[in-house]
């Protein structure tokens, strides 16, 4: 079996209302699918983190840059694939959008080769340790209005009577305004309800310190990106001076980037993101670097049902830890706000929300060999943009 084609997939469509949050405000919804193909008719599916513009730099990379690397490839050899793509690619970027055009490529490798041996992607990673996974709801964008307060609160409380136990919401406004927004939410769901915050690294480590203890005030269980990526030593701060777990990773590559992220105890809850940081090949061993240091992973999932689908294979091979009769399961991050690309794109859709809402949190496993999943062709063809 050889490789004959990558073909990058950039979809887009307008959004009805702007969302944001504490870099950026947005108009569109963008994806980025990739599509390898081979010699025997095995066609493998992946999902390139990095939207907007990001996703057409990176549709460049596999196209034209990893494309050529690798044609003619054994599709099986994920290993030998990977190393020669990083080796030839280290002199221009360790980090960032080489990485996440590569995790695409990866991802499809591994959902050729559940499909060649006929089994689903997380028998291929070791078997499943649960049968089924709990779900957080991600919602409460940031948006340019006068009674944002209000609107996450009624949002939130939509997300708790659709059955999700515990959501994650955007800061970054400020610490005044970002208390406003979380004090709204944490009255419109109670007290039992988990509430996870995302600045995305809006805060220097001085002011992220005093609104987390205000946030610890209000019962949030996690603070995630508080502090800038690279600013390990503001994440070493924090973990060290507040009682709240503190939460990053999705700005991170690679085992080399995630053992020092590791290493330095700069989190006290790991999320790598497996469309960025260089695929399935390389989240092994980041997976391994974080259970070899006893850190417990809520991996970072945004993006269409693609990247969805992988995350639930993930984690139904992420083993417990540390172990027990009543281990703490793994959490999938669940996207709340619309989006055309998690809800039509499949030919059978997974219905994350569908299930939520029936089961009281938790969805099945994807059936089917590799991922599960498969792009509906008329749908790509209607959204594609160049």
């Amino acid at each position: 079996m050889k490789i004959t084609a990558i073909r990058s997939h950039v979809l887009q469509y307008d959004l009805a209302e702007e969302l944001g949050y504490s870099q950026q405000y947005y108009l569109k919804r963008t994806t980025h699918l990739v599509e390898v193909t081979t010699d025997e008719g095995v066609t493998g599916w992946g999902e390139s983190f990095g939207g907007g513009d990001v996703a057409f730099a990176n549709k460049a990379i596999v196209e034209r840059v990893i494309q050529p690397m690798v044609l003619g490839m054994d599709p099986l050899a994920r290993e030998v694939i990977w190393h020669k793509v990083y080796n030839l690619l280290r002199d221009h970027g360790q980090k960032g959008m080489p990485m996440q055009a590569l995790s695409g490529v990866d991802i499809a490798l591994w959902d050729i080769a559940g499909k060649l041996h006929g089994v689903p992607l997380y028998r291929l990673l070791g078997g499943a340790f649960r049968d089924r996974i709990p779900v957080y709801g991600y919602g409460m964008m940031l948006q340019r209005v006068p009674d944002l307060a209000e609107r996450f609160a009624v949002e939130s409380a939509a997300i708790k009577e659709a059955g999700y136990g515990a959501m994650k919401m955007k800061i970054g406004l400020g610490p005044r305004k970002d208390l406003e927004l979380v004090e709204a939410v944490r009255n419109a769901i109670g007290g039992e309800t988990g509430q996870m915050v995302d600045a995305n690294h809006a805060y220097t480590a001085r002011e992220a310190i005093p609104l987390g203890r205000e946030l610890e005030r209000l019962g949030v269980a996690w603070f995630e990106e508080p502090v800038a990526p690279e600013d390990r030593q503001g994440y070493r701060d924090l973990c060290s001076t507040l009682d709240m777990p503190i939460a990053g990773g999705e700005g991170e590559f690679t085992r080399w980037g995630f053992r020092d992220l590791i290493r330095e105890r700069c989190v006290d809850v790991l999320q790598p993101e497996v469309c960025g940081l260089g695929g399935i090949t390389e989240y092994l061993k980041v997976r391994a670097l974080a259970e070899a240091h006893f850190l417990p992973i809520v991996n970072h999932v945004w993006g269409s049902a693609v990247a969805v689908a992988a995350n639930m294979h993930l984690l139904a091979a992420l083993p417990d830890l540390p172990g027990g009769a009543h281990p703490v399961q793994p959490m999938l991050e669940f996207d709340t706000t619309p989006n055309r690309f998690r809800e039509e794109l499949l030919t059978e859709p997974l219905r994350i929300g569908e299930q939520v809402r029936e089961s009281g949190g938790t969805v099945a496993l994807p059936g089917g060999p590799g991922l599960g999943v498969e792009p509906d062709p008329d749908f790509l063809r209607h959204f594609s943009v160049d």
